[in-house]
């Protein structure tokens, strides 16, 4: 099945809005002005503050430049957004070489910039911020002006004892092992932090775009479900126009002498009216008779309806239905279940039942037990199986057994997206069932799908709450 992907899931854009971006670099802007101001005033140590908040100034005015010129819900290009969180890490890469390159603690937020991108952007840009980043960093290991480790000619810090003297004839000689250490944190807090945001974000994109994909199958379920009270409403609407119509042709007659030129005509629309009201009221009768018929169906008529289209395959469809063995035949248990009608539920067990056929040998079984307590379908195939690398995450997006999807139709065998048994399986859990997945015990082999609801669920949809099921 092939969805249309909304436009800001589409490969190589850009999620960020531009108010994004202006957000959280005013939040740097703060940030780093309050840190310089405790350090200088607060701490007492010395840095050149005035280089800094030129540094910090640069960012504020982009800012003010960027909200003058585009509004608040423009939305950024991937070139665009990467150029903007490029520029954070160099500002701050220059705040760094200003107060102690690597040895400043706040080295580590070389780290933020790459986990924005790697949340909203796509991997190249990533890549490329990620190289940028520690490139910055490795530059600071080598060139940053030396922490102010003095104020005054005093020690900011008294653990040390040591003389004003030595205040200004030293300065503190950091190992190069530490600082190679730091660098090799924030190389690895890049990489890391980078490549799980990215993972996490590329899932949630993936899970969009499937519900966006469900969401259209289950709109279409609904338009062909509700064709029927279309159907009775055309009747009600066109007919008074057609009595009407009836009513002046009849007029007419009365008026004109058969014979005259336009006598049969008018003759011929009152007859044309007649017949499309008999056709209309056809089409009433038959809407109302679904709405009281088969608006609600038991479970072996479900199973019928779902099965039918598949009849004319090569291969056969064995269906069984019954009370699930032990339950007592004259039990309330054993009374069949009756649900409403879910194209939801239709076009999911109808997924599941095409899947097994693709793949089935000689046969496919679906069976439907129901007890006091659930309403079982179990659909059995006799092919290979479900390979086990991917039992444990079929049901997810872009998962399938299949080969991927080509655009050579003529290629022969089964292609896919892995987009249909997830779609199969949306629909079903928001009926409150849940599926099982497994193989069918040796030496058999095949695939069993098997799909349960509590019954209470199944014949009273109202009553499904899904909250109740989750983990």
């Amino acid at each position: 099945m092939e969805a249309a992907t909304p436009e800001w899931l589409r490969a190589g854009d850009s999620r960020l809005r531009l108010h994004t971006i202006v957000r959280l670099r005013w939040l740097a802007v703060i940030g780093q002005s309050v840190t310089i101001l405790a350090v200088h005033w607060g701490l007492g140590m010395t840095v050149p503050i005035g280089w800094c908040f030129a540094v910090i100034a640069l960012s504020a005015w982009l800012n003010v430049a960027l909200r003058i010129r585009f509004p608040e819900s423009q939305r950024l290009t991937a070139r665009s957004a990467f150029l903007m969180l490029g520029f954070d890490i160099l500002q701050l890469a220059a705040l760094l070489y200003l107060t102690g390159g690597l040895q400043n603690p706040f080295a580590f937020l070389l780290v933020a910039p790459v986990a924005v991108s790697a949340s909203a952007l796509p991997l190249r840009w990533t890549i490329a911020l990620g190289l940028l980043a520690i490139a910055a960093a490795s530059l600071l290991v080598a060139f940053h002006y030396p922490l102010p480790w003095c104020h005054q000619g005093q020690p900011v810090l008294e653990v040390f004892h040591h003389s004003v003297a030595w205040c200004y004839a030293q300065t503190i000689a950091i190992p190069r092992l530490y600082v190679l250490g730091v660098w090799t944190a924030v190389v690895l807090g890049i990489v890391f932090i980078g490549f799980y945001t990215w993972r996490t974000a590329q899932e949630n994109r993936r899970m969009a775009e499937a519900l966006a994909a469900t969401e259209m199958v289950l709109a279409r379920e609904q338009r062909l479900s509700a064709l029927d009270g279309m159907a009775a409403a055309a009747a009600h609407g066109l007919g008074t126009p057609l009595a009407t119509i009836a009513v002046a042709t009849k007029e007419l007659l009365r008026e004109t002498k058969e014979g005259e030129p336009i006598y049969d005509d008018l003759l011929l629309v009152r007859n044309q009216a007649e017949r499309c009201r008999d056709i209309l009221k056809e089409l009433s009768a038959r809407a109302e008779e679904l709405d009281t018929i088969l608006s609600r169906l038991p479970v072996s008529h479900l199973i019928d309806e779902v099965v039918e289209p598949y009849r004319p395959l090569a291969v056969p469809i064995a269906v069984t239905t019954g009370p699930k063995p032990g339950v007592p035949a004259k039990s309330d248990a054993a009374r069949e279940p009756v649900t409403d009608r879910n194209p939801g539920v239709l076009y999911g067990l109808g997924n599941i039942i095409e899947n097994a056929l693709d793949f089935a040998k000689d046969e496919v079984r679906v069976e439907a037990t129901w007890s006091r307590d659930e309403v079982r379908i179990v659909v059995t195939d006799d092919g290979d199986g479900f390979p086990p690398e991917v039992l444990e995450q079929l049901g997810e997006p872009f998962v399938t057994t299949r080969p991927a999807a080509t655009f050579d139709h003529d290629e022969p065998g089964h292609a896919g997206m892995g987009l249909g048994f997830f779609i199969a399986k949306t629909l079903l859990e928001r009926s409150c069932a849940r599926l099982e997945l497994a193989n069918r015990p040796e030496p058999e082999t095949g695939a069993v799908v098997t799909v349960i609801w509590p019954r209470k669920a199944f014949e009273t949809p109202q009553s499904c709450n899904r909250a109740d099921m989750a983990i």
